[in-house]
């Protein structure tokens, strides 16, 4: 049994497995070096060291079945002649400073990357949630510090919160990899700041940044206007449906208001048609028939969808766009009149989307999982 966890561990001499106990339901893996032993200098890499001393370590290993694990060694400190200093050796399983072999460590990663809430992976591996955290950090660190960011050029900017209107991140994704590249705290302007001066540290190029896919937060644009020149903004276009579909609820709620036929009806109007229950379905084909302000609210929405889905051009689009608009305001509807009015003020990144079609897809993926 030794023989098999020790070719497992990828022992090699000097060090040997000298013995394996199960006591108390934990597997403990108890390695040593043989006397008189010569180990290279892991400063300067000189050859047949003597150890000066030892110090007991223990690192938690994976799990052996049901079972936690751990590996014990009397970690040596080498005396060299060549540097004139003494270093302690540097085992293969671990890395410097941490308790745990590179092994556990990568599973944990593992985990985390998968989405895990910590608090599961404390539960599974019974290990406080704080010390995971710090395995991720050391890692998560480790890797954004080497990342080449030289070929990055098309952003996606979006904000989270872990609360309702609570504790903001803004997330910056790369629209070409959907890798996330940078991460920072609020939703203000000062967050493309932080990024315009991060960047770079990866060897990013502001001025190689030519588009960016975001929502209309007055706060983005300013940041990207003053601190990425050269980028062009996409406005995202489910973001642009969303303000739609919020402009149709406040018709619908203000209509309903004065018609009991609007009750219970909220969803008719949100989602797709193709996306409705039979029963919403047919609620909706019997309101249609209605002379009602939502019906036309909603017709104007589907209208639009189909310009996004449909045009194929920027030409094009802005020619369909333009009309659109003209019929939202000469709707009469309040809402769909601000909302007409917020196209206009956004036009050129509303209309860059058939030139880009970048969406914020990504970014909100991302934040799903955040």
């Amino acid at each position: 049994m030794e023989q098999l966890f020790a070719t497992a561990l990828g022992v090699e001499e000097p060090i040997y497995l000298e013995s394996v106990v199960f006591e108390n339901n934990e597997l403990h893996i108890h390695l040593n070096f043989y006397k008189g032993s010569k180990f290279v200098c892991p400063a300067c890499g000189a050859e047949n060291c003597d150890v000066y001393d030892t110090v007991n370590k223990s690192w938690r290993h994976l799990n052996f079945f049901q079972y936690q694990c751990f590996l014990h060694f009397p970690l040596p400190r080498i005396k060299c002649d060549k540097c004139g200093g003494v270093h302690h050796f540097k085992p293969k399983w671990t890395r410097p400073e941490s308790g745990f072999t590179v092994l556990f460590e990568a599973f944990i990663v593992m985990l985390a990357k998968g989405g895990m809430p910590y608090s599961e992976m404390s539960r599974i591996v019974g290990v406080t949630d704080k010390r995971l955290r710090r395995i991720v950090d050391h890692y998560v660190n480790q890797a954004y510090n080497s990342k080449d960011l030289s070929g990055v050029s098309k952003l996606g900017i979006d904000e989270t919160s872990s609360k309702k209107g609570h504790n903001y991140i803004t997330v910056v994704t790369d629209q070409d990899t959907g890798e996330v590249i940078f991460v920072t705290e609020g939703k203000d302007s000062e967050t493309v700041v932080k990024f315009a001066q991060e960047f770079p540290k990866h060897g990013g190029s502001i001025d190689n940044i030519t588009e960016i896919s975001m929502d209309m937060s007055d706060a983005f644009i300013k940041g990207v206007s003053e601190n990425l020149p050269e980028a062009e903004i996409t406005f995202d276009r489910f973001h642009v449906m969303k303000l739609l579909n919020a402009a149709v609820d406040e018709v619908r709620r203000q209509e309903q208001k004065k018609n009991p036929l609007l009750k219970k009806t909220r969803y008719v109007w949100l989602k797709n048609r193709n996306n409705l229950t039979q029963k919403q379905l047919e609620s909706l084909q019997n309101l249609e028939n209605e002379n009602l302000e939502t019906a036309k609210a909603y017709q104007l929405k589907c209208t639009l969808q189909d310009i996004y889905a449909n045009c194929k051009t920027a030409d094009e689009a802005e020619i369909l766009l333009d009309s659109w608009v003209d019929l939202a305001w000469n709707s009469g509807l309040e809402p769909l009149q601000i909302f007409a009015k917020t196209l206009y003020q956004h036009w050129y990144g509303v209309i860059r989307y058939w030139t880009s079609r970048l969406t914020s897809g990504v970014c909100e993926g991302v934040n799903s999982v955040i």
